[in-house]
């Protein structure tokens, strides 16, 4: 290949390769391979051109450079330059494989599959978009970004552009990429995909910004030349060296600040800040002590990122200061190589990722891998499922302490439990209580940064559906998860075979039990167990099954709302149910039952059992579906409560409000809402009280009957 290289390079391809050389001067560039990209991209877009009637290559090459100033490897910065040429030019997988290796065609074809992806989409389709995307990037990260810097040179060029497709464009970035880049890190490229997505999902106030910050700058140039003047003089005072700069923060951060704030402009401090960059951490440390002995430091502002990295490995001391002119100036100090990473994130360590360095790498993918855990084995609805995707991308953190002392990171709002799912998947399936700090507290206590955790656990597994509510953790959702689905395919099994054998009794064909078992591929399903599970799932029916099997021999006897009697379990509702163990039970909110009350369950299709009274209005829709009704029984710890409605219909007067309230009052029952409407002189009202049994209820009402005037009460 050698012999194909021209005598002379372009400038633009001398240029890429002084930058690839300053970032390692000992670094061996292939060159060789660089130029074969170069030449066939450059050749396979001759023909084309972009919105600003430029050579469609230019956008190439500015990826390819953009790769190069994120200190990307060769193969990484090749895909640069091919990155369009199988969507845009139709040019086949198979004739990228015979010009180039391996990696550099799997990097094409990964990012030319999350290229039309459309996140402008309904809801359910962006929220696949978002599964696709992210389980490609985690085949190879790279992939992702080559398409931040394809995305990047784009919205710097999207003046070209229609106003819509502008507005598109922005959002995508700004909801989608700018995310990610921070979750991954890169801390340079989300800022400016977020300044210039506010350009055009904002321009008054990205004008109004412009002018205002440039103005600041103008006024502020010479306040942050002289604070950083005097820093460095008071740093080499100590015989350190440093290097130190001002700026002034990001427009999209400034602005966030604003709208957070509820402030203007001019309310808004704290928008310089000042980088310290030294050799070492000790020097770090030296700086943050000089700093805080000559300036006044605003204590709630510090943080140490050193001690305490973030999960997508940025480390520096923050520290805010009143300047000398009584303005807050914040002050960042970091060594070199954190500079790097704080700058290009995950990339300032891919160069090195077959050596010793490969563990700063892992610990950027850690979340990467967790969250692909969870869209590989994920059940939720899109919107949960997006929203969670928006949680992991800003989360905060908070640190927390084993009772070892080991550190462990996690996001804010995490639980007592997410902990449990922390230290091991094992010690959250065994996890029955918790102690912070020395006190025992409930699982789904919040946690906060400096708490020291003891994990309490049994001999066995004590996972309920019930932690699904108040988890926050993707880790700890995805392994509660695993365990349920898993357990919840042998219930379902053992409930759709129990179902189909009652349900042939009762339509007097038990004589065909063995043969309906045998005909489960007539309903093409591979195995009995698949057949089983979706009887217990309710995606079958045995009414289905007998009409399609039996019908044409003989009458039959449809089933009667038969009800399997399996072992009994004890729910957290304090209900007894008929097998599915740890399967989520809830009170129907159409009828509220209560203890006294007869009742019956009803497996619904993915949302566990719901108990209904007897007599609840909603039972004869149910009718169809008798085979889905299973045994329940009330099994009530002493003080436990429920909620129940009480109707009230009766002629309007004075007071009638002030004596329902104070009946419920001296009867000492927890009253939770009162709502009366009037209709001429017709009042009508509902009661919502706690309630420990149906004779409580019957005593309340009882009670309300004797208020003066005709009123007609009952329980909804």
């Amino acid at each position: 290949m050698t012999s194909d290289l021209p005598k002379t390079f372009p400038k633009d391809f001398n240029k890429l390769i002084d930058k690839i050389r300053a970032y390692n001067s000992n670094i061996d560039v292939d060159i060789p391979i660089l130029w074969k990209a170069y030449s066939f991209a450059k050749t396979a877009h001759k023909d084309h051109y972009r919105h600003t009637g430029e050579p469609y290559f230019v956008h190439l090459y500015q990826t390819a450079y953009i790769l190069a100033e994120l200190n990307m490897d060769t193969p990484t910065i090749c895909a640069g330059f091919l990155h369009d040429v199988i969507e845009d030019i139709k040019i086949p997988e198979e004739v990228l494989k015979n010009e180039f290796t391996p990696l550099i065609v799997s990097l094409v074809v990964g990012v030319t599959k999350i290229s039309d992806m459309d996140f402008e989409s309904e809801q359910q389709e962006q929220a696949q978009n978002f599964r696709k995307m992210m389980l490609k990037v985690a085949e190879d990260i790279r992939v992702i970004i080559i398409k931040f810097a394809d995305r990047l040179h784009n919205m710097r060029t999207l003046d070209a552009m229609p106003p819509e497709k502008q507005r598109i464009k922005s959002l995508e970035t700004r909801d989608v990429y700018a995310p990610l880049a921070h979750r991954l890190g890169m801390y340079r490229i989300k800022m400016e995909m977020e300044d210039l997505s506010l350009k055009y999902l904002n321009p008054k106030i990205y004008k109004e910004l412009t002018e205002r910050i440039n103005d600041q700058k103008k006024r502020s140039r010479q306040d942050i030349d002289d604070f950083v003047n005097l820093i460095q003089k008071y740093i080499a005072e100590e015989n350190i060296e440093a290097r130190v700069f001002g700026r002034i923060k990001s427009f999209n951060s400034i602005y966030n600040k604003m709208v957070r704030q509820n402030r203007p402009f001019e309310e808004v401090f704290d928008i310089l800040a000042i980088r310290v960059i030294v050799s070492s951490i000790t020097h770090c440390y030296s700086v943050l002590g000089i700093a805080h002995q000559k300036f006044t430091p605003i204590t709630e502002r510090f943080r140490d990122f050193i001690a305490t990295p973030k999960s997508n490995g940025y480390q520096s001391v923050h520290t805010t200061v009143i300047g000398p002119k009584g303005i807050p100036i914040e002050i960042q100090i970091r060594t070199d190589e954190m500079d790097k990473t704080a700058e290009v994130g995950i990339a300032a360590h891919w160069r090195y990722k077959e050596t010793a360095e490969s563990d700063e790498l892992d610990k950027h993918i850690t979340w990467l891998r967790d969250l692909v855990d969870i869209l590989k084995n994920d059940t939720r609805d899109d919107e949960e499922f997006l929203e969670t995707m928006k949680i992991g991308l800003f989360n905060d953190e908070i640190f927390v302490f084993t009772p070892k002392g080991d550190l462990i990171k996690m996001p804010i709002h995490s639980t007592a439990l997410d902990f449990a799912f922390a230290v091991h998947t094992e010690v959250g399936f065994r996890c029955i209580g918790a102690k912070v700090n020395g006190k025992i507290v409930s699982l789904n206590t919040q946690l906060s940064s400096g708490d020291r955790i003891e994990i309490i656990t049994s001999n066995s597994h004590n996972v309920s559906y019930n932690w699904l509510r108040f988890v926050t953790t993707n880790r700890a959702k995805s392994r509660i998860k695993k365990w349920l689905q898993r357990h919840e395919f042998e219930h379902s099994v053992k409930l759709g075979e129990e179902i189909l054998e009652k349900g042939l009794r009762k339509a007097k064909l038990s004589a065909k039990i063995k043969d309906a078992k045998s005909h489960y591929k007539e309903f093409a399903y591979d195995t009995d167990k698949l057949f089983y599970q979706a009887i217990g799932k309710g995606e079958l029916t045995v009414k289905q099954i007998i009409k399609e099997l039996y019908t044409k021999d003989e009458e039959i006897k449809t089933s009667e709302g038969f009800l399997p009697s399996l072992k009994q379990y004890r729910s957290t509702n304090g209900i007894s149910v008929s097998g599915y163990e740890n399967m989520l039970v809830q009170l129907a909110k159409c009828c509220n039952p209560i203890p006294g009350d007869e009742i019956i369950g009803y497996i619904t299709r993915g949302r566990g059992i719901t108990v209904h009274r007897h007599d609840c209005r909603n039972i004869p829709n149910l009718e169809e579906e008798k085979d889905r009704f299973i045994d329940v029984k009330w099994q009530v710890k002493a003080g436990r409560t429920f909620v129940t409605r009480i109707n009230i219909i009766g002629e309007d007067r004075a007071n009638l409000i002030y004596d329902v309230s104070q009946i419920i009052h001296d009867q000492h029952t927890n009253m939770l809402s009162i709502n009366f409407s009037v209709e001429g002189k017709l009042a009508r009202g509902q009661v919502a009280v706690m309630v420990e049994s149906l004779k409580h209820a019957e005593r309340i009402i009882q009670k309300l009957k004797n208020i003066a005037g005709e009123l007609t009460i009952d329980r909804t």
